[in-house]
């Protein structure tokens, strides 16, 4: 009577090929799957952003976004472009620095009107302070648009 070489039942080789292309399909996977390392979170009623890494919150920082009339669309969004010197193509050419932009035209960027920060006062983008844009930017920059979540919420 000769010996017969011990097989492994096929449901467990099946599982072990899945397990394996999951771990694959996670490695290569499309950006939008994995998380987003880099959170930016607008709140429009508060009129404050608030930059996560890795889930520490790193700024909270003051904006105006949309006045009356000029919404600033609300929703997740990742940047599709940036921009570091960008002027306004509709609003009289107006410097828009350190531009991130997530939604058509409307972008995350610096603004000469300090003074009006923490209130609305856009047409539909969202200002923060130069040095502020500076700082968000060289991070998207480093984490990238698929690592990079933003979030605008009522």
């Amino acid at each position: 009577m000769s010996a017969r070489p011990v097989r492994k039942p096929p449901g467990l080789r099946w599982l072990a090929a899945l397990a394996w292309a999951a771990l694959v399909f996670l490695l290569m996977a499309p950006d939008a799957v994995r998380a987003a390392a880099l959170k930016v979170e607008i709140d429009l009623s508060a009129q404050e952003m608030h930059i996560q890494l890795d889930g520490r919150t790193l700024h909270a920082w003051p904006v105006s976004t949309g006045r009356p009339g000029y919404g600033t669309p609300t929703g997740s969004y990742a940047p599709i472009r940036l921009e570091a010197k960008w002027y306004s193509r509709k609003y009289n050419n107006a410097p828009m620095p350190h531009s991130i932009f997530f939604r058509g035209g409307y972008a995350i960027h610096g603004t000469t009107e300090i003074s009006s920060l923490g209130r609305p006062a856009s047409h539909g983008c969202v200002r923060l302070h130069p040095d502020n844009a500076r700082i968000l930017f060289d991070l998207v920059r480093r984490h990238g648009f698929s690592g990079t979540r933003i979030s605008i919420r009522r």
